[in-house]
């Protein structure tokens, strides 16, 4: 019986560490971030958009995938805007400067925020510069995805497409 029990006590261990590891993952409830308009310093809550479908993007200046990616969240914006996405830059820099001087190469046309200690990132567990996650009406995360690629963008606007569908 013992045995019996410590094998259940590293089970729910097992899994309640992996529910922590995996907390922002596809399926979950995306965090609350509290975030801060570069620029404008404009105070953001990322529960303040339930009810549309977020792209929340994590880039930095350094990061030569983010830079492709601003010319496809661009598009998407643009495209999708008035359907209810809200696409979000989050910011990881250090330095404010060195995301400024990325966004005078790189205008973005969508809201960019920053994440001066990185809590953000840390709540969704960012793991490669960029990542994305598509968080549905509800403030489910419904689709993670690490890195860019161009080749890649048809598919990341098809599925923004399936979650503004009604």
């Amino acid at each position: 019986m013992t045995r019996l029990k410590l094998a259940f006590l590293c089970s729910v261990l097992a899994s309640s560490t992996m529910q922590t590891i995996f907390a922002a993952g596809a399926g979950s409830e995306a965090p609350n971030c509290a975030l801060v308009a570069i620029g404008d310093s404009q105070n953001y809550a990322l529960k303040q958009f339930r009810g549309k479908v977020l792209y929340v993007d994590f880039w930095s200046s350094w990061c030569s995938p983010c830079a492709q990616s601003f010319a496809f969240l661009n598009a998407l914006d643009h495209d999708f805007k008035n359907q209810g996405l809200q696409v979000i830059g989050v910011n990881l820099d250090e330095v404010p400067e060195d995301a400024k001087a990325f966004l005078a190469k790189h205008p973005a046309n969508f809201t960019v925020v920053a994440d001066a200690n990185q809590q953000c990132a840390k709540d969704f567990d960012v793991k490669a510069m960029p990542s994305a996650y598509l968080v549905d009406r509800n403030g489910i995360i419904r689709y993670v995805h690490l890195g860019f690629r161009p080749d890649e963008a048809k598919e990341f606007r098809a599925l923004a497409e399936q979650l503004l569908a009604p």
